[in-house]
């Protein structure tokens, strides 16, 4: 089995029922949903929200322990329009605007937000990583 790979990346939410309504506001459908967890199906891997109090006591840590890191989830797409077209539908959802999708120095196109705990995201669109017809990314050799 390979080893550079992610299964299940969860995210520790206050308050989950929010969470749910945010995640759903930007069209996200949870594949299961149990007490004070819900997991999204993601290309061969998934999304969890976990409530935070929930989270520490899985871990056996205290709940202050638990802060958002410097991470970034990423979705990137086809064309900026399509960038624009999702972040549009992240700040009606309530998304916490960081930076508004522009040019970027490296030769695409991007953007950041939050989600109602801090949690980063960035759209994206890289004119040097092609996207497969899902949606999945494969890096191009060099």
């Amino acid at each position: 089995m390979p080893e550079q790979r992610v299964t299940l990346i969860t995210l520790g939410v206050r308050d989950l029922q929010a969470s749910r309504a945010f995640y759903r506001a930007l069209g996200w459908r949870p594949a299961q949903e149990q007490e004070g967890v819900s997991f999204y199906q993601m290309h061969g891997a998934a999304l969890a929200l976990f409530g935070l109090d929930d989270l520490a006591d899985d871990m056996d840590r205290p709940v202050g322990e638990l802060r958002t890191g410097a991470v970034t989830l990423a979705q990137n797409f086809a064309s900026e329009e399509d960038v624009d077209e999702a972040w549009h539908r992240a700040m009606q959802a309530g998304a916490k605007a960081i930076k508004v999708p522009q040019a970027t120095s490296w030769g695409g196109y991007s953007g950041y937000f939050a989600d109602p705990d801090g949690h980063v995201w960035e759209l994206a669109m890289n004119p040097f990583w092609p996207l497969a017809a899902d949606g999945s990314l494969t890096l191009p050799p060099r």
